[in-house]
């Protein structure tokens, strides 16, 4: 587990060591080894985790103790160095300052869940899953319309060379075609394919979330209501997503495929879950419109930079602007769903969606394990590459709740709202401008950090190539 670190600095210049230790840590076998040290101690602290350090080429003059501090929820190591009694009792009281702050956020969580056990279960009441219930009529005719017959639909082998049309002659120069255009493509965006592949070969996982909500179910795997007919013709056409990029990176040659199919595994192994109470379709929908959206731009983008004013790779190109497309259908027809119920129950929808954004619309690249890292690490270092590449990016985030909050016409919602209704259309009204703020700072940040010297992250998609990013 690689955990990000925060030296504390003091004021007089004499208790400083020289170099500080880095800020990478190895915790094998739940120990903690810094590479700069000369005696350390562990203390305790209350809500917090501790880990036992390891001495490690102790060069320095300055004969300093160090405590590191793990918060567990926020992965973030403190450490402390106190050569001296003024910096020691600093270093207290900064303990005692982060073990208040934790005691908060401790507080706080404990009143969100008491909320919540208030909350939650008043969208699962019979008259606001009677709303659903009554809506079947019209998703029949509003939403699986969104739905191509099968007869319609592309399949992968339309996108790639099919040895039943072309021979075995004719396959094998398209696949050495195919492989010559994909050398093109560069190392953070073959990073970035293997994520959205990633994220469609979980599948499983998706229409088993939907089957946990009320009313909106498919309880018996072939009920022939509406909603359980959008959610099996949804999946089967999401399925072809992932089978499409498998075979081209297969064919492609350019990916360690044993490695991106044990991410896969791992993904649909551990499963994933989004903030919100699990059998309530108003959050499930403002999450997996958000969701589909943001697939959506992340694979245009892709076919954008990989196209021919990018990478040259037009066979990829074609893949992502076909997955895009079918993701924008997918996006418009729960949209749509979402906004029927905005119709029907405003309050419940508006607080339904400032819920799901408060804790944040993570997407499913957020649970990928490589196998060498935690999954919060991993995440970190994904998210600043696909930024560095541009495949999606905090911007993207931003005009996606934008996009929203006009579709669903959350600014003019006033009737029927509650006082939490009318404090919840407010807080989503003001959320684009502090992310616009989020953005400000990741840019001065970014040109700050011109200077940094960047980290090279091998990535086993990929045999082990490395990626040239600076970490924030």
């Amino acid at each position: 587990m690689a955990l990000a670190a925060t030296l504390f600095r003091f004021g007089s210049p004499s208790c400083k060591p020289n170099n500080a230790p880095p800020a990478v840590a190895a915790a094998s076998n739940g120990v903690l080894a810094f590479n700069r040290s000369s005696s350390w101690y562990v203390t305790y602290v209350n809500a917090f985790i501790s880990f036992p350090v390891a001495r490690k080429n102790a060069t320095s003059h300055l004969n300093f103790n160090l405590t590191v501090i793990v918060d567990v929820r926020v992965l973030c190591v403190t450490m402390s160095p106190s050569p001296c009694r003024t910096c020691r009792s600093k270093a207290t009281a900064s303990r005692e300052a982060m073990a208040e702050a934790g005691r908060r956020r401790e507080r706080k969580s404990a009143a969100d869940e008491e909320t919540n056990e208030i909350e939650w279960p008043s969208y699962l009441t019979p008259e606001r899953l009677g709303v659903l219930s009554e809506m079947e009529p019209w998703v029949e005719d509003h939403v699986l319309p969104l739905l191509k017959p099968v007869e319609a639909s592309w399949q992968p082998t339309d996108m790639l060379p099919d040895p039943a049309t072309l021979g075995a002659d004719g396959f094998h120069a398209a696949c050495l075609d195919l492989r010559a255009a994909a050398e093109g493509v560069s190392d953070e965006l073959l990073v970035c394919l293997v994520a959205n592949m990633v994220t469609e070969e979980a599948l499983p996982t998706y229409p088993s979330g939907f089957n946990r909500f009320k009313v909106v179910r498919d309880a018996t795997g072939a009920d022939a209501t509406a909603w359980a007919r959008w959610i099996r013709g949804w999946s089967a056409e999401e399925n072809r997503h992932g089978d499409v990029l498998n075979r081209y990176m297969h064919l492609s040659g350019r990916f360690d495929m044993r490695e991106v199919e044990r991410t896969v595994q791992r993904l649909i192994r551990d499963g994933m879950s989004f903030h919100g109470p699990v059998s309530s379709p108003f959050h499930g929908f403002v999450y997996v419109t958000f969701q589909e959206r943001a697939t959506a731009i992340s694979h245009g983008n892709m076919a954008r930079l990989v196209g021919a004013r990018g990478s040259g790779d037009a066979a990829l190109a074609r893949i992502c602007g076909t997955v895009a497309a079918d993701e924008k259908r997918h996006e418009a027809a729960y949209t749509r769903i979402m906004g029927k119920l905005f119709e029907a129950d405003p309050d419940a929808s508006v607080r339904a969606m400032a819920y799901t954004m408060r804790h944040r619309v993570e997407m499913p690249t957020a649970y990928i394990n490589d196998g060498r890292h935690s999954v919060g690490d991993f995440y970190a270092r994904f998210i600043a590459i696909a930024e560095q590449a541009g495949t999606y990016t905090i911007s993207d985030y931003r005009s996606i709740l934008e996009h929203l909050i006009q579709q669903w016409g959350v600014e003019d919602l006033a009737e029927g709202l509650s006082g939490e209704g009318r404090q919840a259309r407010d807080y989503l009204c003001a959320l684009p401008h502090k992310i616009k703020r989020m953005e400000e700072k990741v840019i001065d940040r970014a040109a700050k950090a011109q200077n940094k010297t960047p980290t090279a992250i091998p990535i086993n998609w990929i045999f082990d190539r490395t990626i040239t990013v600076v970490l924030p």
